[in-house]
Protein backbone atom coordinates (compact mmCIF):
# COMPACT_ATOMS: atom_id res chain seq x y z
CA UNK A 1 0.00 0.00 0.00
CA UNK A 2 1.36 3.39 -1.02
CA UNK A 3 1.58 5.82 1.85
CA UNK A 4 3.36 8.91 3.11
CA UNK A 5 6.12 6.77 4.61
CA UNK A 6 7.61 5.90 1.23
CA UNK A 7 7.65 7.32 -2.32
CA UNK A 8 5.47 6.30 -5.26
CA UNK A 9 7.93 4.49 -7.54
CA UNK A 10 7.37 5.08 -11.23
CA UNK A 11 8.37 3.18 -14.36
CA UNK A 12 7.94 5.21 -17.55
CA UNK A 13 7.83 3.29 -20.83
CA UNK A 14 8.70 5.44 -23.85
CA UNK A 15 11.39 8.07 -24.37
CA UNK A 16 9.96 10.11 -27.26
CA UNK A 17 8.03 13.37 -27.24
CA UNK A 18 5.27 12.09 -24.96
CA UNK A 19 7.66 10.22 -22.67
CA UNK A 20 9.66 13.42 -22.22
CA UNK A 21 6.47 15.30 -21.37
CA UNK A 22 5.36 12.70 -18.81
CA UNK A 23 8.82 12.64 -17.23
CA UNK A 24 8.69 16.40 -16.76
CA UNK A 25 5.26 16.07 -15.13
CA UNK A 26 6.38 13.36 -12.71
CA UNK A 27 9.37 15.51 -11.69
CA UNK A 28 7.25 18.62 -11.24
CA UNK A 29 3.91 17.64 -9.66
CA UNK A 30 4.96 17.42 -6.01
CA UNK A 31 7.00 20.61 -6.21
CA UNK A 32 3.91 22.76 -6.81
CA UNK A 33 1.01 20.71 -5.46
CA UNK A 34 0.53 19.29 -1.98
CA UNK A 35 0.54 15.56 -2.67
CA UNK A 36 -0.04 12.77 -0.13
CA UNK A 37 2.91 10.82 -1.54
CA UNK A 38 5.99 11.85 -3.51
CA UNK A 39 6.66 10.32 -6.96
CA UNK A 40 10.09 8.77 -7.47
CA UNK A 41 11.47 8.30 -10.99
CA UNK A 42 12.72 4.75 -10.64
CA UNK A 43 12.92 3.15 -14.10
CA UNK A 44 12.89 4.42 -17.69
CA UNK A 45 12.19 1.94 -20.49
CA UNK A 46 13.07 2.40 -24.16
CA UNK A 47 13.84 0.31 -27.22
CA UNK A 48 17.52 1.25 -27.48
CA UNK A 49 19.36 0.58 -24.17
CA UNK A 50 22.16 3.06 -24.82
CA UNK A 51 19.89 5.93 -25.82
CA UNK A 52 17.49 5.06 -23.02
CA UNK A 53 20.31 5.26 -20.48
CA UNK A 54 21.19 8.73 -21.78
CA UNK A 55 17.53 9.76 -21.61
CA UNK A 56 17.24 8.43 -18.06
CA UNK A 57 20.11 10.68 -17.03
CA UNK A 58 18.46 13.66 -18.74
CA UNK A 59 14.97 12.96 -17.41
CA UNK A 60 16.15 12.16 -13.88
CA UNK A 61 15.42 8.42 -13.66
CA UNK A 62 17.54 6.26 -11.37
CA UNK A 63 17.76 3.31 -13.79
CA UNK A 64 16.95 2.34 -17.38
CA UNK A 65 16.29 -0.78 -19.42
CA UNK A 66 15.41 -1.88 -22.93
CA UNK A 67 12.82 -4.43 -21.75
CA UNK A 68 9.42 -3.19 -20.54
CA UNK A 69 8.79 -6.53 -18.80
CA UNK A 70 11.28 -5.51 -16.12
CA UNK A 71 8.86 -2.78 -15.08
CA UNK A 72 6.20 -5.44 -14.56
CA UNK A 73 8.37 -7.97 -12.78
CA UNK A 74 10.06 -5.66 -10.29
CA UNK A 75 8.50 -5.41 -6.83
CA UNK A 76 9.81 -1.89 -6.37
CA UNK A 77 7.60 -0.41 -9.12
CA UNK A 78 4.20 0.99 -8.11
CA UNK A 79 3.10 2.77 -11.31
CA UNK A 80 3.59 1.92 -14.98
CA UNK A 81 3.23 4.92 -17.30
CA UNK A 82 2.75 3.86 -20.95
CA UNK A 83 3.91 6.36 -23.60
CA UNK A 84 4.44 3.94 -26.51
CA UNK A 85 2.77 3.47 -29.92
CA UNK A 86 -0.80 2.19 -29.76
CA UNK A 87 -0.04 -1.37 -30.83
CA UNK A 88 1.76 -1.99 -27.50
CA UNK A 89 -0.74 -0.38 -25.10
CA UNK A 90 -2.90 -3.43 -24.48
CA UNK A 91 -0.08 -5.91 -23.90
CA UNK A 92 1.77 -3.68 -21.46
CA UNK A 93 -1.32 -2.47 -19.60
CA UNK A 94 -2.77 -5.97 -19.21
CA UNK A 95 0.51 -7.26 -17.79
CA UNK A 96 0.88 -4.30 -15.45
CA UNK A 97 -2.65 -4.53 -14.10
CA UNK A 98 -2.33 -8.30 -13.57
CA UNK A 99 0.81 -7.58 -11.53
CA UNK A 100 -1.04 -5.08 -9.35
CA UNK A 101 0.63 -1.97 -10.79
CA UNK A 102 -1.25 1.30 -11.16
CA UNK A 103 -1.37 2.31 -14.84
CA UNK A 104 -1.39 5.57 -16.75
CA UNK A 105 -1.82 4.90 -20.50
CA UNK A 106 -1.57 7.50 -23.22
CA UNK A 107 -4.48 7.99 -25.60
CA UNK A 108 -6.05 6.54 -27.61
CA UNK A 109 -6.45 3.67 -25.18
CA UNK A 110 -5.87 0.94 -27.77
CA UNK A 111 -5.80 0.29 -31.50
CA UNK A 112 -9.30 -1.17 -31.65
CA UNK A 113 -12.42 -1.77 -29.59
CA UNK A 114 -11.59 -5.41 -28.81
CA UNK A 115 -8.28 -4.42 -27.20
CA UNK A 116 -9.94 -1.57 -25.35
CA UNK A 117 -12.58 -3.91 -23.92
CA UNK A 118 -9.89 -6.27 -22.64
CA UNK A 119 -8.16 -3.34 -20.95
CA UNK A 120 -11.41 -2.14 -19.36
CA UNK A 121 -12.15 -5.61 -17.98
CA UNK A 122 -8.61 -5.89 -16.58
CA UNK A 123 -8.86 -2.41 -15.04
CA UNK A 124 -12.15 -3.29 -13.36
CA UNK A 125 -10.70 -6.49 -11.90
CA UNK A 126 -7.63 -4.67 -10.66
CA UNK A 127 -9.72 -1.76 -9.41
CA UNK A 128 -11.54 -4.12 -7.05
CA UNK A 129 -8.13 -4.64 -5.39
CA UNK A 130 -7.39 -0.91 -5.14
CA UNK A 131 -5.36 -0.60 -8.36
CA UNK A 132 -5.88 2.70 -10.20
CA UNK A 133 -5.87 3.07 -13.99
CA UNK A 134 -6.28 6.19 -16.11
CA UNK A 135 -6.05 7.17 -19.79
CA UNK A 136 -4.07 10.28 -20.66
CA UNK A 137 -6.47 12.71 -22.32
CA UNK A 138 -4.46 15.66 -21.07
CA UNK A 139 -6.60 18.50 -22.45
CA UNK A 140 -9.12 17.79 -19.70
CA UNK A 141 -6.58 19.38 -17.36
CA UNK A 142 -6.62 22.78 -19.11
CA UNK A 143 -7.94 25.22 -16.49
CA UNK A 144 -10.10 27.07 -19.03
CA UNK A 145 -11.70 23.83 -20.25
CA UNK A 146 -12.20 22.58 -16.71
CA UNK A 147 -13.94 25.89 -16.01
CA UNK A 148 -16.09 25.39 -19.11
CA UNK A 149 -17.20 22.00 -17.78
CA UNK A 150 -18.09 23.58 -14.45
CA UNK A 151 -20.20 26.23 -16.20
CA UNK A 152 -22.01 23.61 -18.30
CA UNK A 153 -22.63 21.40 -15.25
CA UNK A 154 -24.06 24.41 -13.41
CA UNK A 155 -26.54 24.96 -16.25
CA UNK A 156 -25.05 28.27 -17.36
CA UNK A 157 -25.52 27.54 -21.07
CA UNK A 158 -28.71 25.51 -20.63
CA UNK A 159 -29.67 22.62 -22.90
CA UNK A 160 -26.81 21.83 -25.28
CA UNK A 161 -27.82 22.05 -28.94
CA UNK A 162 -24.58 22.29 -30.94
CA UNK A 163 -21.04 21.00 -30.50
CA UNK A 164 -18.43 22.25 -32.97
CA UNK A 165 -14.89 20.87 -32.69
CA UNK A 166 -11.76 21.16 -34.82
CA UNK A 167 -8.24 19.92 -34.29
CA UNK A 168 -5.97 21.31 -37.01
CA UNK A 169 -2.26 20.66 -37.56
CA UNK A 170 -0.02 21.04 -40.62
CA UNK A 171 3.15 19.04 -39.90
CA UNK A 172 2.37 16.61 -42.74
CA UNK A 173 1.27 19.19 -45.30
CA UNK A 174 4.56 18.76 -47.20
CA UNK A 175 4.31 15.55 -49.29
CA UNK A 176 8.01 14.94 -48.59
CA UNK A 177 7.61 15.03 -44.82
CA UNK A 178 9.10 11.68 -43.72
CA UNK A 179 7.28 8.49 -42.81
CA UNK A 180 6.84 7.84 -39.07
CA UNK A 181 5.17 5.10 -37.05
CA UNK A 182 2.13 7.37 -36.79
CA UNK A 183 1.46 6.69 -40.49
CA UNK A 184 1.39 2.90 -40.09
CA UNK A 185 -2.05 1.52 -39.23
CA UNK A 186 -0.61 -1.61 -37.63
CA UNK A 187 1.26 0.50 -35.08
CA UNK A 188 -0.96 3.58 -34.72
CA UNK A 189 -4.43 2.11 -35.23
CA UNK A 190 -5.53 5.15 -37.21
CA UNK A 191 -3.99 8.42 -38.28
CA UNK A 192 -5.32 11.90 -37.63
CA UNK A 193 -8.58 10.46 -36.35
CA UNK A 194 -7.09 8.53 -33.43
CA UNK A 195 -4.14 10.81 -32.77
CA UNK A 196 -5.86 14.19 -32.47
CA UNK A 197 -9.53 13.58 -33.36
CA UNK A 198 -9.74 11.42 -30.25
CA UNK A 199 -9.00 14.49 -28.15
CA UNK A 200 -11.94 16.36 -29.67
CA UNK A 201 -14.27 13.41 -29.10
CA UNK A 202 -13.20 13.02 -25.48
CA UNK A 203 -13.40 16.76 -24.80
CA UNK A 204 -16.87 17.03 -26.31
CA UNK A 205 -18.30 14.10 -24.37
CA UNK A 206 -16.60 15.20 -21.14
CA UNK A 207 -17.73 18.83 -21.36
CA UNK A 208 -21.33 18.02 -22.23
CA UNK A 209 -21.63 14.93 -20.02
CA UNK A 210 -23.32 13.34 -23.03
CA UNK A 211 -22.44 10.42 -25.29
CA UNK A 212 -22.06 10.41 -29.07
CA UNK A 213 -24.44 7.73 -30.31
CA UNK A 214 -24.14 8.00 -34.10
CA UNK A 215 -21.88 9.48 -36.78
CA UNK A 216 -21.70 10.16 -40.51
CA UNK A 217 -18.11 10.47 -41.68
CA UNK A 218 -15.52 10.82 -44.37
CA UNK A 219 -11.77 10.23 -44.19
CA UNK A 220 -9.00 11.01 -46.67
CA UNK A 221 -5.37 10.10 -47.23
CA UNK A 222 -4.12 12.97 -49.38
CA UNK A 223 -0.47 11.86 -49.52
CA UNK A 224 -0.37 8.14 -50.13
CA UNK A 225 3.40 7.58 -49.80
CA UNK A 226 6.08 9.18 -47.66
CA UNK A 227 9.89 9.03 -47.82
CA UNK A 228 11.63 6.70 -45.40
CA UNK A 229 14.74 7.88 -43.57
CA UNK A 230 17.43 5.88 -41.82
CA UNK A 231 17.19 8.28 -38.89
CA UNK A 232 14.07 9.87 -37.44
CA UNK A 233 13.59 13.59 -38.03
CA UNK A 234 11.33 15.83 -36.01
CA UNK A 235 7.75 16.66 -36.83
CA UNK A 236 7.68 18.96 -39.81
CA UNK A 237 11.07 17.76 -41.10
CA UNK A 238 11.75 17.08 -44.77
CA UNK A 239 13.44 14.11 -46.42
CA UNK A 240 15.81 14.01 -49.37
CA UNK A 241 14.08 13.90 -52.74
CA UNK A 242 15.61 10.51 -53.67
CA UNK A 243 14.67 8.71 -50.41
CA UNK A 244 12.64 5.50 -50.83
CA UNK A 245 8.94 5.90 -50.12
CA UNK A 246 6.55 3.82 -48.04
CA UNK A 247 2.78 3.54 -48.31
CA UNK A 248 0.74 5.54 -45.78
CA UNK A 249 -1.95 3.26 -44.35
CA UNK A 250 -3.82 5.75 -42.17
CA UNK A 251 -5.90 8.88 -42.70
CA UNK A 252 -4.51 12.37 -43.16
CA UNK A 253 -7.87 13.97 -42.38
CA UNK A 254 -11.25 13.03 -40.95
CA UNK A 255 -14.55 14.88 -40.73
CA UNK A 256 -17.87 13.75 -39.33
CA UNK A 257 -21.19 14.86 -38.01
CA UNK A 258 -22.38 13.37 -34.75
CA UNK A 259 -25.60 12.79 -32.89
CA UNK A 260 -25.52 13.02 -29.09
CA UNK A 261 -27.81 10.99 -26.85
CA UNK A 262 -29.35 14.17 -25.46
CA UNK A 263 -30.26 15.41 -28.94
CA UNK A 264 -27.38 17.79 -29.65
CA UNK A 265 -25.73 17.94 -33.08
CA UNK A 266 -21.96 17.75 -33.44
CA UNK A 267 -19.56 18.69 -36.25
CA UNK A 268 -15.97 17.43 -35.96
CA UNK A 269 -12.88 17.94 -38.13
CA UNK A 270 -9.32 16.71 -37.63
CA UNK A 271 -6.41 17.06 -40.02
CA UNK A 272 -2.61 17.18 -40.16
CA UNK A 273 -2.66 19.09 -43.46
CA UNK A 274 -4.25 22.44 -42.51
CA UNK A 275 -1.43 24.73 -43.60
CA UNK A 276 -0.80 27.52 -41.13
CA UNK A 277 -2.20 25.62 -38.14
CA UNK A 278 0.56 24.19 -35.96
CA UNK A 279 -1.71 22.96 -33.19
CA UNK A 280 -5.17 24.50 -33.25
CA UNK A 281 -7.53 22.64 -30.93
CA UNK A 282 -10.92 24.37 -30.88
CA UNK A 283 -14.33 23.64 -29.44
CA UNK A 284 -17.55 25.63 -29.20
CA UNK A 285 -20.73 24.49 -27.47
CA UNK A 286 -24.03 26.31 -27.90
CA UNK A 287 -26.96 25.89 -25.52
CA UNK A 288 -30.36 27.52 -25.24
CA UNK A 289 -29.10 29.87 -22.51
CA UNK A 290 -25.55 30.57 -23.65
CA UNK A 291 -22.33 29.32 -25.22
CA UNK A 292 -18.69 28.56 -24.46
CA UNK A 293 -15.81 28.70 -26.94
CA UNK A 294 -12.18 27.66 -26.54
CA UNK A 295 -9.08 27.64 -28.73
CA UNK A 296 -5.91 26.09 -27.34
CA UNK A 297 -3.80 28.72 -29.06
CA UNK A 298 -5.12 30.98 -26.30
CA UNK A 299 -5.20 28.22 -23.70
CA UNK A 300 -5.60 30.50 -20.68
CA UNK A 301 -8.79 32.06 -22.07
CA UNK A 302 -12.41 30.94 -22.25
CA UNK A 303 -15.07 32.79 -24.22
CA UNK A 304 -18.45 32.71 -22.49
CA UNK A 305 -21.80 34.03 -23.71
CA UNK A 306 -24.75 34.45 -21.33
CA UNK A 307 -28.05 34.88 -23.18
CA UNK A 308 -29.67 36.24 -19.99
CA UNK A 309 -27.63 39.44 -20.17
CA UNK A 310 -29.56 42.57 -21.19
CA UNK A 311 -29.91 42.72 -24.98
CA UNK A 312 -27.77 45.83 -25.20
CA UNK A 313 -24.92 44.11 -23.32
CA UNK A 314 -24.98 40.70 -24.96
CA UNK A 315 -21.89 39.20 -26.56
CA UNK A 316 -19.07 36.80 -25.81
CA UNK A 317 -16.91 37.86 -22.89
CA UNK A 318 -13.39 36.61 -22.36
CA UNK A 319 -12.50 34.98 -19.07
CA UNK A 320 -8.82 34.80 -18.13
CA UNK A 321 -8.76 31.36 -16.45
CA UNK A 322 -5.80 31.94 -14.15
CA UNK A 323 -7.40 33.22 -10.97
CA UNK A 324 -6.87 31.13 -7.82
CA UNK A 325 -10.50 29.93 -7.94
CA UNK A 326 -10.04 28.45 -11.39
CA UNK A 327 -9.24 24.70 -11.59
CA UNK A 328 -5.56 23.92 -10.83
CA UNK A 329 -4.52 27.58 -11.07
CA UNK A 330 -4.00 28.23 -7.36
CA UNK A 331 -0.84 26.09 -7.26
CA UNK A 332 1.00 28.12 -9.87
CA UNK A 333 1.72 31.79 -10.59
CA UNK A 334 0.00 35.04 -9.61
CA UNK A 335 -3.16 35.87 -11.60
CA UNK A 336 -2.40 36.96 -15.15
CA UNK A 337 0.71 34.79 -15.47
CA UNK A 338 -0.46 32.10 -17.86
CA UNK A 339 0.20 28.38 -17.98
CA UNK A 340 1.52 26.28 -20.88
CA UNK A 341 1.06 22.89 -22.53
CA UNK A 342 3.36 21.13 -20.08
CA UNK A 343 1.18 22.09 -17.11
CA UNK A 344 -1.67 19.86 -18.33
CA UNK A 345 0.51 16.79 -17.81
CA UNK A 346 1.51 17.93 -14.34
CA UNK A 347 -2.19 18.30 -13.45
CA UNK A 348 -2.75 14.80 -14.80
CA UNK A 349 -0.10 13.37 -12.50
CA UNK A 350 -1.52 15.31 -9.54
CA UNK A 351 -4.97 13.77 -10.04
CA UNK A 352 -3.52 10.29 -10.54
CA UNK A 353 -1.30 10.42 -7.44
CA UNK A 354 -4.14 11.66 -5.28
CA UNK A 355 -6.38 8.84 -6.51
CA UNK A 356 -3.70 6.24 -5.81
CA UNK A 357 -3.42 7.59 -2.27
CA UNK A 358 -7.17 7.19 -1.73
CA UNK A 359 -8.44 10.49 -3.10
CA UNK A 360 -11.20 11.12 -5.66
CA UNK A 361 -11.47 8.58 -8.52
CA UNK A 362 -9.50 9.40 -11.64
CA UNK A 363 -11.02 10.50 -14.93
CA UNK A 364 -10.89 9.50 -17.70
CA UNK A 365 -11.03 5.88 -16.64
CA UNK A 366 -10.27 3.09 -19.08
CA UNK A 367 -14.05 2.74 -19.49
CA UNK A 368 -14.30 6.44 -20.46
CA UNK A 369 -11.48 5.98 -22.97
CA UNK A 370 -13.14 2.88 -24.43
CA UNK A 371 -16.22 4.97 -25.19
CA UNK A 372 -13.98 7.25 -27.26
CA UNK A 373 -12.59 4.14 -28.96
CA UNK A 374 -16.13 3.13 -29.95
CA UNK A 375 -16.72 6.50 -31.58
CA UNK A 376 -13.43 6.20 -33.48
CA UNK A 377 -14.50 2.78 -34.75
CA UNK A 378 -17.91 4.11 -35.81
CA UNK A 379 -16.27 6.96 -37.72
CA UNK A 380 -14.07 4.49 -39.59
CA UNK A 381 -17.05 2.25 -40.40
CA UNK A 382 -19.07 5.19 -41.65
CA UNK A 383 -16.24 6.51 -43.82
CA UNK A 384 -15.71 3.04 -45.29
CA UNK A 385 -19.40 3.00 -46.25
CA UNK A 386 -19.27 6.37 -47.99
CA UNK A 387 -20.52 8.48 -45.08
CA UNK A 388 -23.48 6.25 -44.24
CA UNK A 389 -24.91 7.03 -40.77
CA UNK A 390 -23.50 4.52 -38.29
CA UNK A 391 -24.61 3.89 -34.72
CA UNK A 392 -21.85 3.88 -32.11
CA UNK A 393 -21.47 0.35 -30.74
CA UNK A 394 -22.95 -0.05 -27.28
CA UNK A 395 -24.92 3.22 -27.39
CA UNK A 396 -28.68 3.67 -27.74
CA UNK A 397 -29.49 6.38 -30.31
Amino acid sequence: MVGADRPLRVALIGTGFMGRMHAHAWRTAHRFFDLPVTPELTLLVGRDPERTAAAADTFGFAESTGDWRQAIERDDIDVVDICTPGDTHAEIALAALAAGKHVLCEKPLANDVAEADLMVAAAERAGAEGVVSMCGFSYRRTPALALARRLIEDGRIGQVRHVRAQYLQDWLSDPDAPFTWRLDKDRAGSGTLGDIGAHSIDTAQWLTGDAIVGVSAMMRTFVETRPVLDQQVGLGGRAQADAPRQAVTVDDAAAFTARFAGGAMGVFEATRLATGHRNSNRIEINGDRGSIAFDFRAMNELDFYDASDPVGEQGFRRIQANEPEHPYADAWWPAGHGLGYEHLFTHQIVDLVRAIAGGPPVSPSFADAARVQRVLAAVERSAAQDSLYVTVEGENP
